[in-house]
């Protein structure tokens, strides 16, 4: 019989149902390739064997609660916090995300994690290694044309229709029907979306967004 290879796994740890599957959609998007498991409590975790896992999202409180294990796992956690005031003396020695912030501010620091703490697939389990795309790779996929990609990096850097149309030297209804052709040539219809792409396609760098 052939041995079935399963894909790396992400758990979330929260009682928060609705933060849950917004993180869960968040993680999925930028790490396509993982599977994300969501427990509403330790004890369910206890029961599904978390030494499979590559990462735990955990609520603080869980943290705290449970912190022996947390602690033993400190290189696999990162602590889901709702505010700043929450990071303090106790869990600073994790890596944290404030879950309150913005959907934006919150995709860019699922991104830095990607980014810097997995390079791109570099650091990834060994099961996806093989999978994770080169720079050249990133580059070729990318269907865009030169034009096309200076309109979406600015775009995905926060700039309105009519700044881009001002930094580039276009007339407004120039600028609406490239950013209409990116949408439509990705498949893709929001800007969190497209910050994704632009991102783990290296066409643009998480610290520009």
């Amino acid at each position: 019989m052939s041995e079935t290879i399963h894909k790396p796994s992400i758990a979330i740890i929260d009682p928060n149902t609705l933060a849950v599957l917004g993180l869960t959609h968040l993680l999925e998007s930028v790490m396509p390739k993982i599977t994300v498991d969501a427990y509403g409590s330790f004890a369910e975790l206890e029961t599904n064997h978390p030494e499979r896992y590559f990462h735990f999202f955990v609520d603080v409180r869980i943290v705290l609660s449970h912190m022996a294990f947390f602690q033993a796992q400190r290189h696999k956690t990162i602590v889901l916090v709702n505010s700043l005031a929450d990071e303090d003396a106790s869990v600073g020695s994790f890596h944290t995300i404030c879950v309150s912030q913005s959907e934006k501010q919150l995709l860019r620091s699922l991104l830095m994690l990607e980014q810097h703490a997995h390079a791109h697939g570099k650091n990834l389990p060994s099961v996806l290694k093989e999978d994770a795309p080169t720079a050249d790779d990133r580059s070729m996929a990318c269907p865009l044309s030169a034009r096309e990609m200076e309109v979406m990096a600015l775009v995905v850097k926060g700039n309105i229709n009519k700044e881009i149309a001002e930094r580039l030297n276009l007339s407004l209804p120039t600028v609406v029907s490239h950013r209409k052709n990116v949408m439509a040539k990705l498949g893709i219809h929001s800007v969190s979306a497209l910050t994704i792409y632009a991102v783990m396609h290296g066409l643009v760098d998480v610290n520009e967004i």
